[in-house]
């Protein structure tokens, strides 16, 4: 199945990298500018806003003429506006161009995914769509500390023209990929408007917000909550183990979700994230941060392609919408908890009690995770969806019964 597509795996470890690479050299991009590290800072909203805002509406338009076209005119897209952030004169270019890689990045985002579980069989479209979450968390968690290595040795815009090194190769890989890509379907029905008109798939797109907000907000602070408790030298190994139990469990979750099914893992992801806020919250012993930040990050990565499948396995012909409106929510959650943050931190709130505050956010995405999971179908045995006459009547009752949304 990797054969298949690797080449959407790597363009989804150049947007994870693009999305925090900036963290690690602000400092020297502001020098370099002669701005304010807040001013630099601007360019991840720049980024953020664009994702949200292109993914959703030009994904569609794009994949509708091709699907290997849309691909490549979003990477191409990806790329011109990080080499533009490499080559960026002054704050103003520097921020069009976060624009750009920003668009280009969301469209590539609902496209890849869709795409990876079109390229395969039924059964195994949720290790498709894991890998490609797969690829988006390792590029998180190396996006940061590669951006500070190489800026280090050659600069910023060094970090930057790295991004678009395994832009360009991904684009190239694409390029030259043998056999067809699927079409993905661009009818009346699978638009923003009419997808959003199932409660199912609006209860997602909400619950991809609460998690984005409390998982990828509250992270920027884990530094100063660390601190607070005591356990600032412990950072960097609390930085490594939020990013290791996210790669460990978006490359792991894809067979489970295959053979379990989303509605039964649904409820497990933000019961599991919020158990992780607790113990940071109330605990200050060293081991058990360093555990509930490997569960904190292995939950929050978990999330995205459990959520994808719940909301696409019977809406295959809207896998693409649903995605690029999945993924925007879950980006403007991240931002949001980070505004959040700062706002609580500016009214006198301790780093140490945000973790308390965030756990609020995950006990509402564990309700919505409950309803959720009771509107998903069943899975349908192949075996008896193949043969009705051999069905039983309670057979048949558990087939009727999954079809429900």
């Amino acid at each position: 199945m990797i054969g298949k597509i690797w080449p959407l795996v790597v363009a989804a470890v150049s947007l994870g990298i693009d999305a925090y690479v900036l963290a690690g050299v602000l400092p020297d991009m502001a020098d370099s500018l002669a701005a304010t590290a807040g001013a630099i800072g601007l360019g991840v909203t720049a980024f953020t806003a664009a994702y949200a805002a292109a993914g959703p509406f030009l994904s569609r338009v794009l994949a509708g003429r091709s699907t290997r076209t849309a691909l490549l005119v979003a990477l191409g897209a990806f790329n011109l506006g990080n080499l533009a952030t490499a080559l960026a004169p002054t704050l103003g270019v520097f921020l069009a161009s976060r624009v750009v890689a920003g668009a280009g990045a969301g469209v590539l985002t609902a496209v890849a995914t869709a795409t990876a579980g079109a390229l395969v069989a039924d059964h195994e479209r949720g290790r498709a769509m894991a890998l490609v979450t797969f690829g988006l968390s390792t590029g998180t968690v190396a996006g940061v500390p590669l951006g500070m290595l190489i800026g280090e040795q050659v600069g910023w815009r060094g970090t930057m023209g790295f991004v678009v090194l395994i832009g360009v190769l991904s684009m190239v890989a694409l390029a030259l990929r043998s056999g067809t890509l699927p079409q993905l379907p661009a009818a009346r029905g699978t638009g923003t408007r009419s997808v959003l008109r199932s409660p199912h798939i609006a209860m997602g797109i909400t619950l991809s917000f609460v998690l984005g907000l409390a998982s990828l907000g509250l992270y920027t602070y884990l530094l100063p909550m660390a601190d607070e408790r005591g356990l600032g030298g412990w950072g960097f190994a609390l930085v490594w183990a939020w990013g290791i139990g996210g790669v460990l469990g978006s490359g792991l979750i894809g067979k489970p979700l295959d053979t379990q099914g989303p509605r039964r893992l649904m409820p497990i992801v933000p019961a599991f994230l919020l158990a992780s806020f607790l113990v940071v919250w109330l605990v200050d012993h060293p081991a058990a941060w360093l555990t509930a930040t490997a569960v904190w990050g292995a939950s929050g990565w978990i999330s995205v392609p459990v959520l994808q499948q719940a909301l696409t396995r019977d809406r295959t012909e809207q896998a693409m919408t649903v995605v690029a409106l999945q993924m925007a929510a879950m980006y403007l959650g991240s931002a949001a908890g980070s505004a959040a943050g700062s706002a609580l931190l500016a009214a006198g709130i301790s780093a140490g009690a945000l973790p308390a505050w965030t756990a609020l956010a995950a006990a509402l995405g564990l309700v919505l995770a409950v309803l959720i999971a009771r509107l998903t179908p069943r899975p349908v045995r192949a075996a008896a969806a193949a043969s009705p006459v051999s069905r039983t009547p309670e057979a048949q009752h558990a087939l009727a019964e999954s079809r429900c949304p």
